[in-house]
């Protein structure tokens, strides 16, 4: 598959940055030509409305999901424990095209909502075979929302609310002792 032009990405990175530092009201046609430094024109010929951006950043979202995926079915630490270890990424190009979706969904557009639902469901579908039932599945899912959240609370340059490497090893085998 060829990548995308350069000059496309950048319009969508700056999409993406807009919503998430100002929100999806700010993120207008021209606020996002401006902030990729291209012209509106520039702008119009990758993506001919805000909807086809919406769709661009939506397809950037499920693209890195698809990498996510394939790097937790590989990973040699298992997929349980790969998922929960990278539920504390922050500024990574997943998390920043899930909270950029994530401020389309807050706005009520409908293919963002839909494709967060899509991701969830996803990664529950690859966590699944790896668990001993719904309930263990439940308790990954929630633990990662958890892991997730906590981490973004240290953002403003506070203490960040997650466990150190030793605690991470300890919380995934327990984990993965009550999943199995």
């Amino acid at each position: 598959m060829p990548r995308p032009p350069r000059a496309r990405e950048g319009v969508l990175d700056a999409y993406e940055r807009l919503l998430i530092e100002d929100g999806e009201r700010a993120a207008t046609l021209d606020a996002t030509a401006r902030a990729a430094g291209v012209s509106k024109g520039g702008l119009l010929y990758h993506f001919g409305s805000k909807e086809d951006l919406a769709t661009g950043l939506i397809q950037r979202l499920s693209d890195l999901v698809d990498a996510d995926i394939e790097r937790m079915n590989a990973a040699a630490e298992g997929v349980v424990a790969y998922y929960l270890r990278t539920s504390v990424a922050i500024d990574d190009p997943l998390d920043r095209a899930l909270i950029a979706a994530s401020r389309l969904a807050q706005g009520g557009h409908v293919g963002a909502i839909a494709a967060l639902n899509d991701v969830r469901r996803r990664w529950s579908a690859t966590i699944a075979p790896h668990v001993r039932d719904e309930a263990a599945l439940d308790l990954v899912m929630m633990l990662s929302d958890g892991l997730y959240f906590n981490n973004a609370l240290g953002g403003d340059g506070g203490e960040r609310l997650v466990p150190d490497e030793e605690r991470m090893r300890a919380l995934i085998a327990l984990v993965l002792n009550a999943t199995a």
